[in-house]
């Protein structure tokens, strides 16, 4: 009897025009059964019956797939390398200013509040984000500042960042608290990187209490 794998890819092979469609359909069902990591290019032209070649040709790498399965609306990598273009020293800065031009922007603003809302909404779809972000927004944040931090602890410091950030986007994008949700975006900037300065570079006891206390170093 075939397996349960043969049996997906029974029937007709797509042509051109329902190649990247029948792609995205298989990135969203093995994202979900084997998660970010689990999930391959070749697993993925394999369920829809095309040459992986043409899943590189549609997305170029397994990120840009699961952007594209997810319906996400900005390269959140890109985004990352933006920020510590400039060195570790002006990245608490540059980050605030970039997380408000793409939540308050016009046409990323919207789109993003939308895909927020999806990811919150269903367990699936937050546990999938949670390992993507962790496989390559964190991974290249930590390597940023590993150079003199203990990997542990650069977890430790991006993810009190990511807590800052996301509280300021529910509470401005989602929930529309007041007077958050109208100060102008200089204020937030000039009020929030120092905080996000301390989380990165500053002095975190319990960051250190954790890095001392994690048995993988």
């Amino acid at each position: 009897m075939p397996d349960e794998e043969g049996l997906r890819r029974v029937g007709r092979r797509p042509g051109q025009s329902e190649a990247r469609a029948e792609i995205l359909r298989a990135a969203r069902m093995l994202f979900a059964e084997r998660g970010f990591v689990g999930a391959s290019i070749r697993s993925v032209a394999a369920e829809a019956r095309v040459d992986p070649a043409l899943v590189h040709h549609y997305f170029g790498t397994k990120e840009g797939l699961f952007r594209a399965a997810l319906e996400m609306p900005i390269q959140p990598e890109e985004l990352v390398e933006e920020i510590f273009a400039a060195g570790v020293e002006r990245a608490p800065e540059r980050l605030v200013r970039t997380f408000l031009r793409v939540w308050d922007g016009p046409e990323t603003g919207p789109a993003m509040v939308s895909f927020l809302r999806t990811v919150l909404a269903r367990q699936e779809s937050s546990d999938l984000m949670r390992e993507f972000l962790g496989a390559t927004v964190v991974r290249i944040a930590a390597s940023k500042l590993l150079g003199g931090v203990d990997p542990a602890e650069a977890e430790v410091r991006i993810g009190l960042v990511a807590s800052q950030m996301l509280g300021l986007v529910v509470a401005r994008r989602v929930l529309a608290v007041e007077p958050l949700a109208s100060l102008p975006a200089e204020v937030l900037v000039a009020t929030i990187t120092p905080t996000i300065t301390r989380y990165l570079l500053g002095e975190l006891p319990g960051a250190h209490a954790v890095a001392e206390n994690d048995p993988s170093t």
